[in-house]
């Protein structure tokens, strides 16, 4: 159900934090309405902070992108898995040790950044590989990574991210150029870095201190898992990756503690659901038939989907839904479902 009237889903939290490609902007436009919403949370004294898989981009590189959007950001409040990478490195090996880097020049500048030393080749015997996103990685840097992890250095992924959103659609992410690794190798990477595990959103709840933590993303197998494996409340905002038949067919670890169409839903109470909700809420009722959902009812497209969502999780069915009434019928159309 929405929340009741003037209780605003933001007011429970201290901090939020925002993944970026899909939330905030994609590619480097921001997306409609994250300017303002950011700044409304500056204006009510909240905390920000910003967690991203991407590892082309520095932290100082982030927050000079997001301020020429129009989206004030300190370097220290961007979280990128670049930069984790390195620390983790540097907490692992000697000072002055060989990283092989696979990505883009952020990811060698972190490396170099923490006192180690980013090589190209494998001949150079890295201490590790660190493999990242970049829209210049080709087969030399992965032949030169697969050599090297072959004679014993442990392999680090930024992210396994299978894609990246776009304007033209979603691209192929850091984990399509993993899988190539994996292929090659036949075996998983050593250590993943970014979300979902834990680290980047821990390391933001750590930053601000005491009080609640909110995590905003558009991916369900990064940011909403991420957010439950540290133990952080999440909202989904349907802007990116994932869709509402990805959500109704969420496993148990991916499933968001609330969901909204856009960044809209931090502030209006009827622009964002608690899920599951129950079946027969907000006017709509939900039945399990033979192909999947059924759809009865009238109310806001929003109370349907978390009606679905408790059918569907608890069912464990597909995310096939079909409409009982016209009126379903446009709300599922408006969730992006066909009638």
């Amino acid at each position: 159900m929405t929340a009741d009237a003037g209780e605003r889903l933001v007011d429970g939290y201290t901090l939020v934090v925002f993944d970026l490609d899909g939330v905030i902007y994609l590619i480097d436009q921001p997306i409609p309405g994250a300017v303002e919403a950011v700044g409304r949370l500056h204006a009510d004294g909240k905390a920000v902070a910003y967690a991203t898989n991407n590892a082309s981009r520095r932290s100082s590189e982030v927050a000079y992108l997001l301020t020429g959007m129009g989206v004030p950001a300190r370097a220290d409040e961007v979280l990128t898995s670049a930069a984790a990478t390195a620390e983790l490195l540097r907490d692992r090996l000697p000072a002055g040790a060989p990283v092989l880097v696979v990505g883009a020049e952020a990811l060698r500048a972190e490396i170099r950044a923490v006192g180690l030393r980013p090589v190209s080749l494998a001949d150079d015997e890295p201490a590790a590989v660190a493999q990242g996103y970049g829209p210049q990685v080709g087969w030399v840097d992965l032949a030169e990574a697969s050599l090297a992890v072959r004679a014993g250095a442990p392999w680090y992924a930024t992210n396994t991210d299978r894609t990246l959103p776009s304007e033209r659609g979603p691209l192929p992410g850091n984990g399509s150029l993993v899988a190539v690794l994996r292929t090659a190798l036949g075996r998983e990477p050593d250590v993943v870095v970014g979300k979902p595990e834990p680290a980047l959103f821990a390391t933001a709840a750590r930053r601000a201190g005491g009080g609640q933590t909110l995590v905003v993303g558009d991916r369900l197998d990064t940011d909403i898992e991420g957010a439950s494996r540290a133990g952080l409340d999440s909202l989904l905002v349907l802007t990116g990756v994932s869709d509402v038949p990805e959500l109704l067919a969420a496993p148990e670890t991916r499933r968001p503690t609330y969901v909204a169409m856009d960044l809209a839903g931090l502030f209006d109470p009827a622009a964002v659901v608690r899920l599951p909700g129950v079946p027969d809420g907000g006017g709509w009722s939900v039945t399990v038939t033979d192909g999947g959902l059924a759809l009865d009812g009238a109310g806001p497209p929003l109370d349907a989907l978390a009606a679905l969502c408790a059918v569907a999780w608890a069912a464990s069915t597909g995310p096939a839904v079909r409409a009982e009434s016209p009126e379903a019928g446009k709300a599922l159309a408006a969730l992006g479902l066909s009638a």
